[in-house]
């Protein structure tokens, strides 16, 4: 069974970005870890309380077929966090899928895993997307 790790925020991550993704790969036979800095109830923007499998620190890419970071204003929590960012590095080094949703693509851009890749951000963290790609092309 392949297994998908999606990452949220301890508060504020976007509900809807979280909850959709995770029945949807439930439903299709995956097995989905949900991922945070502690192991206590996450509460997101619009109330939805979930408590996380696992902590961030414990993922092994290995064992892991994709990671996905989730958004929502909570997410900035893992923009400068080098953990998020060398687990990101590896999961692109093992050539294994690695998303992000809404905001959370600055994640990725401050990872240095996006050169030479079309991705998006939510507009409200365009200016902090931005900053990051200008750093990965002038380091």
């Amino acid at each position: 069974m392949k297994k998908i790790a999606l990452v949220i925020a301890e508060r504020e991550f976007r509900d809807e970005e979280y909850q959709v993704p995770y029945e949807i790969l439930k439903a299709a036979g995956f097995q989905v870890l949900t991922v945070s800095t502690k192991t206590t109830t996450a509460v997101g923007k619009l109330g939805l309380e979930v408590t996380p499998d696992t902590l961030i620190t414990d993922l092994k890419p290995e064992e892991l077929d994709a990671l996905v970071f989730i958004g929502g204003g909570g997410s900035e929590q893992y923009f400068e966090d080098p953990l998020s960012h060398q687990l990101a590095q590896h999961m692109v080094q093992l050539d294994k899928v690695l998303g992000a949703i809404c905001i959370a693509p600055v994640v990725l851009a401050n990872a240095g895993v996006l050169q030479g890749k079309k991705a998006t951000v939510f507009p409200d963290a365009a200016e902090a997307f931005g900053q990051a790609l200008v750093k990965l092309l002038n380091p």
